[in-house]
């Protein structure tokens, strides 16, 4: 019998392109249900993705603060996350709610 090796699994080593970043975080915006640290542990996933340091000096953060904003143990400000959304390359949008 041969031993199965399963490695945890990195959502960070998937996103690739700025659309994937987005497409991502649109789909853990509709997951969340209200949880501000659950969409900064995505915003956190992406970061990743991008490389740590090179967003925390694109937002003006030092790279601890960043770590703590996006830990997904507490909820950020949304000035901060204005300011990683910016650093990441994405943007925000809203459209009409529906029902």
């Amino acid at each position: 019998m041969t031993k199965t090796v399963t490695t945890r699994y990195d959502v960070a080593e998937h996103l690739r392109t700025p659309e994937e970043m987005a497409a991502y975080l649109e789909a853990c915006f509709e997951e969340a249900d209200g949880d501000a640290a659950f969409i900064a542990k995505a915003i956190g996933d992406i970061a990743r993705a991008k490389g740590m340091s090179q967003v925390a000096r694109d937002a003006g953060l030092s790279p601890e603060s960043l770590y703590k904003a996006l830990s997904g143990d507490r909820s950020p400000g949304f000035d901060t996350i204005l300011k990683i959304i910016g650093a990441l390359g994405l943007k925000l949008h809203a459209e009409a709610g529906h029902g």
